[in-house]
């Protein structure tokens, strides 16, 4: 409706144009003036939350998720190679600490982690890397926000994205920076729900210029997960490799 009212008045701009050619350019810019007076709200954008208040709903959000499901696809870009790799799967959060990442596509790896150990399966080399949890939950910014122990606002600087506040669909597009520097993060950027503040895209570039993008759909929150999805046995005839 407000569209087709937007179409009216520049209809009748182009009309007025044609039959009051005497008409001076202040009584023109005064009529353009009005129109756009007389034009409904629903044409103008709602005013943009802070990003403190986007923040914080965010954190909400998942401070509240007991558990969650969700498919997703994986970019990453490899700038020595020049080389780009994307894989997708599902995965499954359960607060606190619990996280499974099942790779269906192009090959079937998993990444198990509860609060004692962590396990990285690649099944086309038959090997599984096991280490123990705590050290990848003090450097690894995602799976702490995701298992509900991480404080965005504490470890980050935080604004939105340069391209602009909002994306197509209306959500919020954040930049994180982080307060300090590491190789494994260099900026991150977050795509957030504007309905119910669920994470559909995280980005993240390293020091090395590589980037990394993963892209959540599907989600599903408090369905209940239980906690054998994360625990992994190693198949039979695999290496199992004890990491520092």
């Amino acid at each position: 409706m407000c569209h087709r009212k937007l179409i009216f008045y520049q209809k009748m701009t182009k009309v007025f144009f044609k039959i009051n050619k005497l008409f001076t350019p202040a009584e023109i810019v005064l009529f353009l003036i009005l129109s756009l007076l007389a034009l409904p709200a629903c044409v103008f954008p709602e005013e943009l939350q802070s990003v403190d208040d986007v923040v914080q709903k965010l954190q909400s959000t998942y401070e509240k998720t007991k558990d969650l499901k969700a498919d997703f696809i994986q970019e990453t870009a490899i700038k020595s190679i020049k080389k780009t790799e994307k894989e997708e799967g599902i995965v499954f959060f359960k607060n606190p600490k619990n996280m499974s990442w099942n790779y269906s596509k192009p090959q079937g790896k998993k990444l198990v982690i509860n609060s004692r150990k962590a396990w990285l399966y690649l099944p086309q080399e038959k090997a599984v890397y096991v280490q123990k949890s705590e050290s990848i939950f003090q450097s690894k910014f995602l799976i702490n926000f995701f298992s509900g122990t991480g404080k965005l606002q504490n470890d980050f600087l935080i604004k939105y994205a340069e391209s602009g506040a909002l994306d197509e669909d209306g959500n919020y597009m954040l930049k994180l920076i982080p307060k300090e520097k590491t190789v494994a993060c260099n900026s991150v950027q977050m795509t957030i729900d504007k309905k119910n503040f669920y994470i559909l895209l995280v980005g993240f570039d390293d020091a090395l210029g590589n980037s990394t993008t993963l892209k959540f759909s599907n989600i599903d929150i408090n369905t209940g997960l239980t906690e054998k999805l994360f625990q992994f046995k190693p198949p039979k005839g695999v290496q199992v490799f004890e990491m520092p």
